[in-house]
């Protein structure tokens, strides 16, 4: 800082946080112009400028383009710079918001991986599992030779009607009834989920057989032959929905033939007479 008070334009630019060359492109496009020059025709600038190139430089990495900058600063008028301003915040909002949506989701997935780092695919085992949060469809239709896929477009086309606000990049997952699963009728859920954190229906807390297996879509009878034996093995016998996700798949791994299936089968201890 020069005995005037005033910065060369290498200090004004340090503590700016910007460089030489952007300010001599603000000086040449009339957008910021040294406060004064000296006699050796050196650009010095105020410390009121710091302000406006702060704002400058804010603008910019909101979408601004240096023309719609100079625009505002050529006709600026307290009521101008407010809407301006207004209109600013309201993007960094709907960016704000847009952040932490994607955020939840990728927490979400980083979550599902971690969760099954240190599986063993061969042990199944009657775990106590928490309530989860999801976003539960109708009742899948199969009939006049609907299908599988048939089912799934329904589910997104259904969840858009509903929640036009959805975030739709969740996995999904599906869920069988006890009846399905007790008369070994494994093929094609009833119901598809979201696995969304912020969803209004819940997988309940309960016990659960919990088993996995290696495997693409719709490879899953022998898993589920598993389950059933083990639960009748074990003293132990179905009560509720099962629930059948897909924590390893096509997100982060290449070959569907590795993706990770998870089943887990409400369960309860027989009743000893």
């Amino acid at each position: 800082m020069q005995s005037s008070g005033l910065f060369s334009i290498g200090d004004f630019a340090k503590y700016s946080r910007t460089t030489r060359d952007t300010l001599l492109h603000y000086d040449r496009t009339g957008l910021l112009s040294p406060q004064s020059r000296g006699e050796n025709n050196y650009r010095y600038y105020s410390g009121a400028q710091l302000a406006i190139v702060n704002v400058i430089r804010t603008l910019q990495q909101l979408g601004m383009t240096l023309e719609e900058i100079k625009e505002l600063k050529d006709r600026r008028t307290p009521e101008l710079s407010y809407e301006v301003l207004e209109q600013q915040i309201e993007r960094i909002d709907g960016k704000i918001n847009d952040w932490v949506r994607a955020k939840k989701l990728l927490l979400t997935l980083r979550g599902a991986i971690h969760d099954v780092a240190d599986i063993d695919e061969d042990v199944i085992t009657i775990q106590h599992l928490p309530v989860e949060a999801i976003i539960l469809g109708d009742l899948n239709d199969y009939s006049r030779g609907r299908n599988f896929l048939d089912a799934l477009l329904s589910f997104y086309q259904s969840m858009s009607r509903k929640y036009p606000d959805l975030d739709l990049n969740y996995s999904v997952w599906g869920t069988f009834s006890e009846e399905r699963i007790k008369r070994r009728d494994w093929d094609g859920p009833d119901r598809f989920y979201f696995n969304n954190p912020e969803g209004h229906d819940k997988r309940p807390a309960a016990l659960y057989a919990v088993g996995y297996m290696r495997g693409g879509y719709g490879h899953s009878d022998s898993l589920y032959r598993r389950l059933v034996a083990y639960i009748d093995k074990h003293g132990f016998e179905i009560c509720g929905p099962t629930f059948e996700e897909y924590p390893l798949n096509e997100v982060c791994v290449a070959e569907a033939e590795n993706y990770l299936m998870r089943v887990m089968i409400t369960v309860r201890e027989k009743t000893r007479n």
